[in-house]
């Protein structure tokens, strides 16, 4: 009988933390995600505005949002925990949950952002690269395109309460990544 591996720790351990999350969430009735799993404007002397730049990716408002992240999440992410190792998958995780938190609360620090879609984005545009090993892949412009096209066109045609920047913020540091560690390879 075969038994079943714990295969991309940083993937599962992600998936694991944020359905946790979500559970806390539903259980306080926001208030989790109000106190650590949403980034928003606040006071730069409570340490909690520092621990949630980070932390945002984690929370979901409700079922429905967690799982549309992790679907893609989870198919994609252990092929890249393969291929990149759990070290500098983790690290795209942090520079996305960092640089789309600052983002968020430079441009509207009086709304919450709270979701992995921007990690989620910053794994497509990296499986778009992976595999390839020299010169800028077909594929890779293709998915730029439609993925952040698309983006650009929801975000200026439709007011849906969905953080594009945040996607396009998060497939552009997939796609550099995935570039620049293609090429020192």
């Amino acid at each position: 009988m075969k038994k079943i591996t714990w295969n991309s720790p940083v993937i599962l351990s992600f998936a694991l933390i944020s359905l946790i999350a979500l559970g806390l969430n539903t259980a306080t009735n926001g208030a989790t995600n109000q106190l650590l799993f949403s980034v928003y404007g606040g006071s730069l002397l409570n340490p909690l505005f520092y621990l949630r730049l980070f932390t945002h990716v984690l929370g979901h408002v409700n079922l429905t949002h967690y799982m549309n992240n992790m679907l893609l999440f989870l198919l994609v992410g252990p092929m890249l925990e393969e291929k990149y190792g759990s070290q500098r998958l983790l690290i795209v995780i942090l520079v996305v949950a960092l640089i789309t938190g600052i983002v968020h609360i430079i441009i509207d620090p009086n709304s919450m952002l709270l979701g992995a879609s921007g990690v989620v984005f910053s794994f497509i545009l990296l499986s778009a690269v992976t595999g390839s090993k020299e010169g800028i892949p077909l594929t890779f412009i293709i998915v730029a395109i439609l993925y952040i096209g698309t983006q650009i066109y929801e975000g200026v045609f439709n007011v849906d309460n969905v953080s594009q920047l945040t996607h396009i913020i998060g497939g552009i540091i997939g796609g550099i990544f995935g570039i620049t560690v293609r090429k020192k390879r």
